[in-house]
């Protein structure tokens, strides 16, 4: 799905950095004892919520400049920033490929790593095509390829925070039960605000959402026993829709009585457009909700959270259901 660097070049950078670079502070690092890596803004906004002010910890967060998971290739400052660090935190799915071999070269043999969707196990979702949707052709791996958006379920929240908890418990033992009563007080802010979600669904006559786009919210949906539509997977690549995929989708707008066509915040909006201008009656509004994959540095500053992202996309999720 995308080319990494030769791992050859990310040593002989790696041993570059190491001999003539001190620390670089970026604007979502906190300077601490405790060294953590996370790929993606979720799982960093989760460990800032487990560890509090309980603990000096240094959270680093890789992809905070707006590139996306499924694009993102690592530098060699990201390597050396995971080679040594105490808890390494990434999602674990096919756009994490180049995770195994990064590990391998870690210095530190005691790093805790946590893999999101092994933690779901069971509960991790393959990548679904639904009807409709235009073929993907980018090669995969052989064997099963999980939907990689497992931060938008709630539910799987309370699950990743737990194992967040556990896992700085083990490097910091002494703080180990404020992690975990961290952990308990952010897991019934999840849950209330599932039960918001759970709410909408409940006293909504419309059970299906259509995307103008890749729909990253199987998840989501699946939680709430909707239904979806979408022009690409989940983890597509592709940004133009054909002809057939945008009358399928027209069409089903106007077979289920859609009044709202949705997109991701990373969308130029041109599909979900050109969707509502063949529609019979070419009133419908379309909304954006988050999905939080591509969420900057200047964002994390200005206050956003995870929370708050969901909160928001709560909103449109109500709007939707109209």
């Amino acid at each position: 799905m995308k080319r990494l660097l030769p791992i050859s070049l990310c040593v002989i950078m790696l041993a570059s950095l190491l001999a003539g670079c001190g620390t670089v502070d970026t604007n979502t690092k906190k300077q601490g004892d405790i060294k953590v890596v996370t790929t993606i803004f979720p799982i960093y906004d989760w460990v800032r919520e487990v560890a509090q002010d309980d603990v000096d910890i240094d959270i680093d967060l890789l992809l905070d400049n707006g590139v996306d998971l499924h694009s993102y290739q690592p530098t060699a400052k990201d390597i050396m920033d995971i080679s040594d660090c105490d808890v390494f935190l990434y999602v674990g799915g096919e756009s994490d490929q180049w995770v195994d071999k990064t590990l391998v070269q870690a210095d530190n043999k005691d790093m805790i790593v946590l893999d999101l969707i092994d933690i779901l196990g069971d509960k991790a979702k393959e990548e679904a095509v639904k009807e409709g949707m235009q073929e993907d052709d980018h090669e995969h791996e052989e064997g099963p390829e999980y939907d990689e958006h497992v931060w938008l379920s709630l539910k799987n929240v309370s699950l990743f925070v737990d194992k967040i908890a556990d896992a700085l418990g083990k490097v910091d033992s002494q703080h180990a039960p404020a992690f975990k009563a961290n952990a308990a007080a952010y897991s019934e802010k999840l849950t209330a605000l599932d039960k918001q979600y759970q709410e909408a669904a409940d006293n909504s006559s419309v059970k299906t959402l259509l995307f103008g786009d890749r729909s990253p919210f199987r998840y989501l949906t699946d939680d709430y026993s909707l239904d979806y539509y979408a022009a690409f997977v989940g983890c597509s690549a592709e940004t133009e829709a054909s002809f057939d995929t945008i009358t399928f989708l027209a069409n089903k707008v106007d077979e289920l009585g859609l009044k709202n066509i949705m997109q991701i915040e990373s969308s130029d909006g041109s599909i979900a457009k050109t969707i509502k201008d063949n529609t019979k009656n070419k009133d419908q509004e379309i909304l954006t909700l988050d999905s939080m994959q591509s969420v900057t540095a200047d964002r994390v500053e200005s206050g956003e959270t995870y929370l708050s992202i969901m909160e928001s996309n709560l909103s449109v999720f109500q709007q939707a259901l109209q």
